[in-house]
């Protein structure tokens, strides 16, 4: 069985998420994240970088959720929530899923690391503020014609966007209607739902 190791509010959501949309049995396992725990030797024994989320297949065990993501796909899926390899639609599958983690998590992550700053950074904020739109324009116009990034059905790309918007969610204010309808289906979804209960 499965297990992974989760943080509320963390990428482990993705994963965890991918799992209860897909039916999958799994143990998620909270995680006390201190300090003092994430330096421990059991836990850089199980996650190296010292990050959630972190999961145990049998033999094998990786972090990095959207690695996981992929791993869940290709071994438990049978086809579901991903295109058929080497065709357009998973060359748009995977542009999206890691816009979602490379490109627009970027500002959040800077915006995090700098609002505990001084008033010098307020420059920077901004300028992470600024990308995070630039994104967002982006995801507005992708969701113009369609409810999911691939068009009507929903697959794993809205997993690792749909987490990104949710961790995003105070930007998206009324200026993007589509993202903000977006994140509303993705949050109506029981997988969902279930995950944010962990």
């Amino acid at each position: 069985m499965l297990k992974i190791f989760h943080v509320p509010g963390t990428r482990s959501v993705r994963p965890v998420w991918l799992c209860f949309e897909l039916d999958l049995s799994v143990k998620v396992e909270h995680v006390d994240f201190s300090p003092e725990y994430r330096n421990s030797k059991e836990w850089r024994a199980i996650s190296p970088a010292r990050k959630v989320p972190a999961l145990i297949d049998g033999d094998l065990t990786m972090f990095e959720s959207g690695a996981m993501v992929n791993y869940i796909l290709e071994r438990y899926a049978q086809g579901r929530l991903h295109p058929n390899p080497g065709t357009d639609e998973s060359a748009l599958f995977h542009q999206w899923c890691w816009f979602g983690e490379a490109t627009l998590t970027r500002p959040l992550g800077l915006h995090r690391i700098l609002r505990a700053e001084d008033d010098d950074a307020g420059a920077l904020i901004a300028e992470a503020v600024e990308k995070a739109h630039i994104c967002f324009d982006v995801i507005e116009e992708a969701l113009a014609d369609r409810d999911y990034l691939l068009g009507e059905a929903f697959s794993a790309a809205d997993v690792m966007m749909g987490h990104s918007i949710a961790l995003l969610e105070t930007v998206i204010g009324n200026k993007y209607p589509n993202t903000k309808n977006y994140l509303e289906r993705m949050k109506a979804r029981p997988a969902y739902q279930r995950v944010m209960k962990l």
